[in-house]
């Protein structure tokens, strides 16, 4: 049993002992352009990954892996410029905004007509008819 206490005991001192030791590690600058390439293919990996993506790939015929490949031997200036573009790229547009633009040209449109006289929509336009 004093076996196995000393056994522990030196390899708790071993241990304690080593965590002081400094660990081989290599610290430098990161410039500001290697920090945005890093988020910019970051970015465009993290939209590769997304389901609808890997689908509508798919859909035109190429695989998922095969553009991870293509967009990995991409230069840093490629993957920015690409990273860009995706930020900028129209996401679905906005329904509300062509609804209201739709009834508002309806609206203009009728109204036109009834003032020259074409229509009697609007009750509020028979006196400008004279």
């Amino acid at each position: 049993m004093n076996r196995f206490r000393s056994l522990i005991a030196a390899s708790l001192v071993v241990s304690i002992a080593g965590l002081g030791m400094p660990l081989p590690a290599q610290a430098g600058m990161l410039s500001t352009e290697q920090a945005v390439t890093s988020a910019a293919r970051a970015r465009v990996d993290a939209l590769l990954e997304r389901a609808d993506v890997q689908q509508k790939l798919a859909d035109y015929g190429v695989k998922a892996a095969d553009a991870k490949a293509r967009i990995a031997a991409l230069s840093d200036d490629e993957v920015a410029q690409l990273a860009g573009q995706i930020d900028n790229a129209p996401a679905g547009g906005d329904a509300a905004g062509a609804l209201i633009g739709a009834a508002l040209i309806v609206f203009l449109v009728l109204l036109i007509t009834d003032i020259l006289g074409y229509t009697h929509v609007f009750p509020f336009t028979k006196n400008m008819r004279r």
